[in-house]
């Protein structure tokens, strides 16, 4: 492998016009393509298959105008609450969004609330006709009585008189006929008493499942509006729900505060920000510090930001056919820049030191391609293999979130494999400042500087951290893994789930929105769950009715629901839908378990009533998502981890390498997550994080960090113990190899991770809030592992364990290829030969 990537490295520095125009027609066609053919983004996670999505389908197709997406807006009045100029302004506001062609329907919370708070005079007043009439029918029935008594005591006298029957028949008719009148009339009224009473049994029963809920608050200061929109809340395009909020907020010319939930607010269009731009700043100041010119230090850069364009273009230009969240390009953008910066870094790093150790351009820029280069190529894989295997759990945004970040990745190494090279080649001699050329000059012309070199690189190996770390080693092992332990110990109070409104930035009118409801309605308010109901066939409509409240009733012995309303009947009468608030918010443990509950509860449901219920909804989907994540993490860490021992085995010959740095890995993950934990959790510190509202952790954080920073930890283990199996190799004692390879690679991995650490820290305060949590696990999973495990606890064993880590069985030696990943055979006589055709072809 070193020999191919020599070759072709010398292709791109010979050819270097031809890979330029090349690169730069994929740029324009991905461009082209990102631009004619985008669509939108959105954060809706869903798991075909799933009973949400089972349901929602199911609703979808039995009541379209309600299977569209919802969202709310909190209006919030001064001191004295609403007046009647407020509530005419959130009127005519609401007014003009159901004119808007993507609404379907808006609650007026005003008008709403006025007729909850009539249902009870209404039934009184109900109850009272009731009466009134229930004594007006009695009255009837006692008179029609005392008619046909009289009717009958007429009848015998005449009888007694003696006339004959036709002669009474035509006495008594009339009065036969008054009184069947009588009786119509009667049965007709009893008809209509009992129509009023089942009708006034359904009031009551309405009214008692309203019970708790309110679109008013109780102090007149705060009104809650929903919208109902004609499509999924994700397909409402930018301009619709910006449009939406610049309506609402038009009644501030009323007093009233009007803050649109997150649904309405949150923007997944734009991708980079300016707390991103400043981790890429910070990125390039260390590059500037490293490499000691602007050029060679906007090299990386430059490279980085090609792949990620490349990268990231693609998958824009998939949206419009791909149901994509706005994290997929998120997570490709972090990762692209970060390890686009760091392998270039690397190859150009090599052949800076090359070239001023008076080594020709061209033959540099292929030995830094075949030996650097291959260490990117291998860690790029490891990379590469644990983002693609995010296919495995079956979650189709995950699967998609993994392959978009891993194309990125591999365009990455493509780059930094072709591109980088050829722009070498451009650059020439201006890599390097002209007092660095005039430094080396003075110092190559001096007889014996070969010798001198290799004193020095033996006094820096056995100085500096990594001399610390291999004079002390039993130290340094048992300080970091006590380190580690105590930072992970938060960890196992892990819980998940997806973010809600109390997620947002203080200062965020998602976060107000969120606040005022649960100050003002309760938490539950903001995350309901949604229960579908499969009703017997042939019901009449008052029948289906009862069903529908028989239902909500075991609903709301639920423990922890505050109300079960029914809101939507099909016109089939075959299917119910209900809203069930519960006590707490929808990340909160208690919501959890509600959403279970009321699952346990169905079969009870089926049993007393005969309908058949289901969940759907944003609250029950985001606990269907942790709950399949959290299943899926076992066997998706087992299938990454054995897929990444061989590939190291591969790499490194040795059965020690691999499980030390997959050892060291779950060190650090566990690291991260405990970090995670206390910050976004917990709370800590989450002043300076910007956490107002600590809570669940997101869903999917750990299975994306496991994918993540286990193909980073490779990167740096490949880094580092390349360099010492490449001492190793070339005929070193074990021990010496560990000092002389971590010196040599110590500088550009510290500069890599600080560079990665800087650029996944820009996310830290992205302003989309669900990317922070990611940005900091992956800072500081790679800070964590970088400088404690790999920079520490790797060298440190590996100087303890001497030649027993490089030992490998010979039967197994026998069957591996030879992939030279330290490019060894790059530096026998029997590498291709500058200006031979096997170079170039």
């Amino acid at each position: 492998m070193a020999s191919f990537l020599y070759r072709l490295g010398r292709f791109s520095y010979r050819r270097r016009w031809l890979v330029i125009s090349l690169w730069l027609a994929v740029l324009v066609a991905v461009g082209g393509s990102a631009a004619a053919f985008h669509g939108t983004m959105s954060n809706n996670f869903t798991i075909p298959g799933t009973e949400t999505q089972q349901m929602a389908d199911k609703l979808k197709e039995a009541l379209p105008d309600a299977s569209g997406g919802s969202a709310s807006v909190a209006f919030e009045a001064g001191a004295s609450g609403f007046d009647q100029a407020g509530k005419d302004a959130v009127a005519d506001a609401l007014a003009q969004l159901e004119k808007l062609p993507d609404v379907q329907s808006v609650v007026n919370p005003f008008t709403t609330q006025e007729r909850l708070d009539q249902a009870a005079a209404k039934i009184s007043e109900g109850e009272a006709q009731a009466a009134a009439g229930k004594a007006q029918l009695d009255a009837s029935r006692a008179q029609i009585a005392a008619g046909e008594q009289q009717l009958a005591a007429a009848e015998q006298q005449l009888v007694a008189a003696g006339l004959p029957p036709a002669q009474i028949e035509a006495q008594l008719a009339p009065r036969r006929a008054e009184l069947a009148a009588g009786k119509e009339k009667l049965d007709a009224g009893a008809k209509k008493a009992a129509d009023g009473a089942a009708a006034l049994a359904l009031g009551k029963r309405e009214a008692q499942a309203s019970e708790g809920l309110r679109f008013v608050s109780s102090d007149n200061k705060a009104a809650i509006a929903q919208i109902q929109f004609k499509t999924s809340i994700n397909a409402v395009p930018p301009a619709v729900r910006q449009e939406v909020q610049d309506i609402v907020h038009g009644v501030s010319s009323a007093g009233v505060t009007a803050f649109a939930s997150k649904d309405i607010t949150e923007d997944v269009s734009q991708i980079f920000g300016v707390a991103e731009i400043v981790g890429v700043a910070v990125a390039a100041l260390v590059l500037i510090l490293m490499l000691g010119t602007l050029i060679a230090a906007g090299l990386p850069l430059i490279m980085a930001l090609i792949g990620v364009a490349v990268g990231v273009g693609g998958t824009f230009a998939l949206t419009g056919v791909i149901d994509m969240s706005s994290i997929s390009p998120m997570l490709a953008l972090m990762l692209g820049l970060a390890v686009g910066i760091d392998y270039s870094l690397f190859i150009v790093n090599r052949h800076r030191n090359q070239l001023l150790a008076g080594m020709d351009g061209e033959e540099s820029v292929a030995l830094a391609t075949g030996t650097s280069g291959n260490a990117v190529m291998f860690a790029g894989l490891t990379v590469i293999i644990a983002l693609a295997a995010l296919v495995i759990p079956g979650l189709p945004f995950l699967a998609i979130l993994g392959v978009a970040a891993a194309a990125t990745v591999a365009v990455a190494v493509v780059v930094a494999l072709t591109l980088t090279p050829a722009v070498l080649s451009l650059i020439g001699r201006r890599l390097i400042s002209k007092r660095a050329w005039a430094k080396a000059a003075r110092h190559n012309a001096e007889p014996g500087h070969e010798a001198a070199d290799r004193d020095l690189d033996e006094k820096r190996s056995t100085r500096g951290w990594g001399g610390l770390v291999t004079r002390h080693p039993w130290v340094a092992l048992i300080l970091s893994v006590v380190l580690l332990g105590a930072v992970a110990l938060p960890a196992s109070q892990l819980r998940l789930a997806l973010p809600d409104g109390g997620s947002e930035p203080v200062d965020s009118q998602a976060y107000k929105a969120y606040d005022l409801t649960r100050d003002s309605f309760g938490e539950g308010v903001t995350g309901p769950i949604i229960v579908v109901g499969e009703l017997p066939a042939g019901l009449s409509e008052n029948d289906a009715k009862n069903k529908q409240f028989d239902v909500a009733e075991q609903l709301r012995s639920v423990e922890n629901v505050v109300a079960a309303v029914p809101f939507a009947l099909s016109e089939d009468r075959s299917t119910a839908v209900y809203q069930v608030i519960p006590k707490e918010g929808p990340a909160s443990a208690s919501t959890v378990k509600v959403v279970s509950d009321l699952r346990e509860k169905g079969a009870q449901i089926r049993e007393d009533t005969g309908v058949s219920i289901g969940l759907t909804g944003q609250t029950a989907g985001n606990v269907d998502v942790s709950q399949k994540l959290g299943a899926a993490l076992p066997p998706y860490l087992a299938i990454v981890v054995g897929l990444s021992l061989i590939l190291l085995l591969l790499v490194f010959r040795s059965i020690v390498v691999p499980l030390l740095a997959t050892g060291g890995f779950l060190l650090s993950l566990a690291a991260a997550f405990g970090a995670v934990v206390a910050v976004y959790q917990w709370g800590w510190l989450g002043g300076i994080f910007d956490v107002a509202n600590p809570g669940a952790v997101l869903s999917f954080l750990p299975i994306i960090l496991i994918g993540v920073l286990f193909g980073l930890a490779m990167d740096y283990q490949v880094f580092i113990t390349s360099g010492m199996r490449e001492s190793y190799m070339h005929g070193e004692d074990a021990r010496h190899a560990v000092r002389t390879g971590f010196s040599h690679a110590a500088a550009v991995v510290t500069a890599a991770a600080i560079i990665m650490v800087s650029v996944f820290s820009g996310f830290i305060f992205s302003h989309l809030t669900m990317v922070r949590p990611l940005g900091f696990a992956m800072a500081f999973g790679v800070l964590i592992d970088a400088f404690v495990v790999r920079m520490t606890i790797v060298p440190a064993i590996m100087y303890l364990l001497g030649e027993k880590a490089w030992w490998l069985p010979k039967w197994l030696d026998r069957l591996l290829p030879d992939v030279d990943v330290e490019g060894a055979k790059l530096n026998r006589s029997d590498r291709p030969k500058a200006g031979s055709a096997e170079l170039v072809h």
